[in-house]
């Protein structure tokens, strides 16, 4: 299993070691991977976006269960289909349209952390496979739907889980739809043109953000 799926076995790994570091030394988690969206320093950190995402709350330890446990449901399922780069852009894609979702719709300012944005693109791609492979796809409906309900408890960032949703469906979408080798210029340019909109979205969103604040 692991030879099929490296990449997801490699991200679980390092979410599991940097959740044993911040266990150990809480101040990485403060310092290093927390991502500030509303913070005076924070303005522009793309660093932090992906860094925060491999960070999980060290008081509840269901929210890297649940999330490593999705992550290696849904990476098991989709790295084989795609290959391991593939898979690896969709979820570093994914990450990113979670940062972004929080940024652009939360309302107040605040930090986010976790793999979540992450996990709901992985069920975004997966969903678009589905439909457009013509595959049953009613159960991943509900548990889509059902998990952006759970989002709405008090505490966790629905942003995120909807931006990486959205993102990691378009993403899967270019993915699917490129993936004769005839495509695959096509495919490289799609991806790289939902990079300059994500980039552009996230340079808007910033500059509201520090309108906001003067």
């Amino acid at each position: 299993m692991i030879s099929a799926a490296p990449i997801t076995f490699i991200l679980i790994g390092i979410n599991v070691a940097v959740y044993i570091a911040e266990l150990i030394f809480p101040v990485l988690g403060q310092y290093l991977f927390y991502a500030n969206v509303g913070s005076d320093t924070e303005y522009g950190n793309i660093l932090r976006v992906f860094t925060s995402a491999f960070a999980h709350s060290q008081s509840q330890i269901t929210h890297i269960l649940f999330n490593m446990y999705s992550l290696f449901v849904l990476g098991t399922l989709l790295e084989p289909m795609l290959g391991k780069w593939r898979f690896l852009t969709l979820y570093l894609f994914s990450i990113f349209g979670g940062g972004l979702g929080f940024l652009l719709l939360s309302t107040s300012f605040g930090s986010v952390v976790g793999a979540s944005g992450a996990v709901f693109g992985l069920m975004g791609a997966y969903l678009v496979f589905l439909v457009k492979l013509k595959l049953n796809a009613g159960q991943m409906y509900l548990i889509i739907g059902l998990n952006l309900v759970l989002g709405f408890v008090p505490g966790i960032a629905w942003e995120a889980h909807f931006g990486g949703l959205v993102v990691g469906g378009v993403v899967g979408y270019i993915l699917v739809s490129t993936r004769d080798k005839s495509k695959e210029k096509l495919q490289i340019l799609a991806l790289l043109a939902i990079g300059v909109i994500l980039i552009a979205g996230w340079v808007f969103g910033n500059a509201g953000l520090v309108g906001l604040s003067n």
